[in-house]
């Protein structure tokens, strides 16, 4: 009876994949598949997902396929993509059919004019029916399974009707996605002002949260116009540093800290994270700026009420005993009196 068991295992341990991003969202996932060989020219290939059959790109050094097979482990994986704020599944999302030919790519030119085509007329449907939404994108599956409409709104929409018109219209399945401000700069965007792709469109995944903080601590200006995205949200890439910038910043004293320097006493007024360099101003009014590791922290002195504290305890022994073993006693006292 292990003989089967053991088959299973070999079989399940010589599944070969590929690294693939698909779909309007750019998704990335691991693909089954049983070539022996990878083009070395990029190539394009046909996949089977959960929505049908879709034309993706193939991604990754070709250095990291060898007779087919994707060499890097899942630690790898995950390694290069937590490096790079990305989410990423290791279950595989669905299988390779084949490399993609002339005729496919001629096919995806020719169902992205018709996806244009079917966002116009689901935009005509939802204000003849008064669907308070905004059709940002279309995509018609490769497969002709079905097509999906991204659409976004203040809130809950009922499209119950818009999508019985738009399937009797079309004779197929559809599929309307509500979408948020990231999410249509991922679909939308193009170049940002550094000149490169949209992160979001290139590689992000998830879109984690960024917040004020983040600029802050790496100075960058405030102006809303310059630190904002396509989205109109604050760029992705100030979270990029934020773990070191926090981590160095830990280094630092804060402001008004009294510190001992080779040239005397001073008080912190200013840092520079990256630098590790710390502001120093003098008592005669002269500034420095020394390395944060040739500086001395002068601890604050204690105040009357940190001495009290601290003498407290003192007393009670000078007395004899603890606050509660003299109290115990002036109620075995009081106890003997009456």
């Amino acid at each position: 009876m292990a003989e089967p068991s053991t088959k299973k295992a070999k079989q399940a341990k010589s599944k070969k994949h590929m690294l693939i991003r698909y779909g309007k969202m750019n998704t990335l996932g691991l693909f089954e598949h049983n070539e022996t060989r990878i083009p070395k020219i990029n190539p394009r290939v046909v996949i089977k997902t959960n929505k049908g059959l879709e034309l993706a790109y193939l991604v990754g050094r070709f250095s990291a396929y060898r007779a087919g097979q994707f060499r890097l482990s899942d630690d790898q994986i995950k390694k290069y993509f937590n490096d790079n704020n990305t989410d990423f599944s290791f279950k595989a999302a669905g299988k390779f059919v084949r490399f993609a030919t002339a005729e496919d790519i001629s096919e995806e030119w020719h169902l992205q004019k018709i996806a244009k085509e079917e966002m116009e007329t689901c935009k005509r449907f939802a204000k003849e029916l008064n669907v308070p939404m905004k059709i940002v994108d279309a995509e018609h599956i490769f497969g002709g399974e079905r097509i999906i409409f991204y659409f976004m709104s203040d809130g809950r929409v009922d499209f119950r009707e818009l999508v019985k018109k738009l399937a009797h219209e079309y004779q197929t399945r559809i599929e309307m996605h509500q979408i948020g401000s990231r999410d249509e700069a991922k679909i939308l965007g193009d170049v940002e002002s550094c000149g490169q792709q949209c992160c979001c469109q290139r590689f992000l995944k998830l879109l984690k949260p960024v917040n004020m903080r983040m600029a802050k601590m790496q100075k960058a200006t405030l102006d809303p116009s310059k630190i904002s995205g396509y989205c109109g949200r604050l760029k992705c890439c100030l979270r990029y540093e934020d773990k070191t910038y926090t981590e160095l910043k830990k280094h630092l004293p804060k402001k008004n800290t009294i510190v001992k320097t080779k040239h005397g006493e001073g008080k912190v007024i200013d840092t520079q994270i990256l630098t590790q360099l710390v502001v120093v101003e003098y008592e005669n009014g002269e500034k420095a700026a020394i390395p944060v590791e040739e500086l001395e922290i002068i601890p604050p002195p204690a105040t009357a009420s940190e001495k009290s504290i601290d003498s407290a305890p003192a007393a009670q022994n000078d007395q004899g005993g603890t606050p509660e073993a003299s109290d115990q006693n002036d109620k075995s006292k009081d106890d003997e009196e009456q």
